[in-house]
């Protein structure tokens, strides 16, 4: 039996949504195969907890953990953190270094991906349509008007890097500005602005098993709120439709540009990713290379929109990650 450890946690504001999605993860892996075990990540501390509800901390020179005084090392790890420090390449570039496989993207892939301006910024010389953007850094000089000529009213502020819509506004009127990016930059201190698309929203999870990259049935996002927000993502203030109220055609074409997104920036394990159809055409909005896994998440409704279940994908994803680990 290999042993499985599911990273969960992590620094950032999402932390218990990622234990939440480690929870779905280590619920449904098969135990047949696989001894599971729930690792949480967070900045005080990483460990593990036994039957006995001890916690037995990882030991980071090999990550290991002892219980009962057994030495266990893992034949793979499942990533679910979502944020820093596990969907922005330092566990990746951390276990790459202990040469143990790892299911999300490698490092230098979670780190572009991680960051919505470096990622289209890599897409859009390969025709990837998108919305128009501004980039900020915290305390740099800005011209409030002059940015609502250029991407017109309403568009959006968000955090650069985060994700589960923390640090999100969109912004109606020139002088809602200023608050807009006092949210984002409580986040982060790098900011995007983006134009507003007007369209239907859909999500496409999005995984590779050895030279074949599926496509998940696209799912249609219709929000209560002024957009798909914390509360409609969380909180049950959404309907979350798969597959999509979309002709064939339509979903034949949004399934192939995430397809080809995924291969463009080369990842690994599930990643979703985000469009607005606007006149027509998918615009990426964005792509999380370690999306929920949560009972409310998107990618578990697509997979049993499927003729496989959460335990055969999760099965083929750590078999496959084993098998071109190298």
């Amino acid at each position: 039996m290999k042993n499985i450890a599911v990273l969960m946690g992590g620094y950032s504001s999402e932390w218990q949504i990622s234990m939440k999605s480690g929870a779905v993860i280590t619920e449904h892996l098969d135990r047949d195969l696989y001894n599971v075990f729930s690792i949480v990540i967070l900045e005080e501390a990483w460990y593990y907890v036994d039957k006995e509800k001890n916690r037995c901390i990882v030991d980071k020179n090999d990550f290991s953990i002892t219980v009962n005084d057994k030495h266990i090392t893992f034949d793979c790890i499942y990533n679910t953190i979502h944020g820093t420090p596990g969907e922005d390449g330092k566990i990746q570039a951390y276990l790459e270094l202990l040469h143990i496989p790892q299911t999300s993207c490698d490092s230098y892939q979670s780190a572009i991906t991680f960051n919505k301006r470096d990622c289209i910024a890599v897409l859009k010389p390969w025709g990837i349509y998108t919305g128009k953007h501004i980039y900020l850094n915290k305390g740099a000089d800005y011209n409030a008007v002059d940015i609502s000529k250029r991407l017109g009213l309403p568009y959006f502020v968000k955090a650069n890097r985060s994700g589960s819509s923390f640090g999100v506004s969109k912004v109606y009127k020139t002088n809602e500005l200023e608050k807009a990016l006092e949210v984002a930059f409580a986040v982060d201190n790098e900011v995007i602005l983006e134009s507003f698309l007007d369209g239907i929203e859909v999500s496409v999870g999005v995984y590779q098993i050895d030279d074949e990259v599926i496509a998940l049935p696209p799912t249609e996002i219709v929000s209560e709120n002024d957009f798909f927000d914390y509360e409609a993502k969380y909180q049950g203030k959404s309907q979350e439709i798969t597959p999509a109220r979309i002709s064939l055609e339509l979903t034949l074409a949004v399934q192939e540009q995430s397809k080809r997104i995924y291969s463009v920036l080369k990842c690994k394990g599930i990643a979703r990713a985000d469009f607005i159809f606007h006149d027509g055409t998918p615009h990426f909005i964005e792509i999380n290379t370690n999306p929920g896994m949560s009972t409310e998440s998107i990618i578990p409704q697509q997979i049993r929109a499927t003729d496989k279940t959460l335990q055969q994908v999760f099965t083929d994803l750590i078999e496959n990650t084993i098998k071109h680990h190298s």
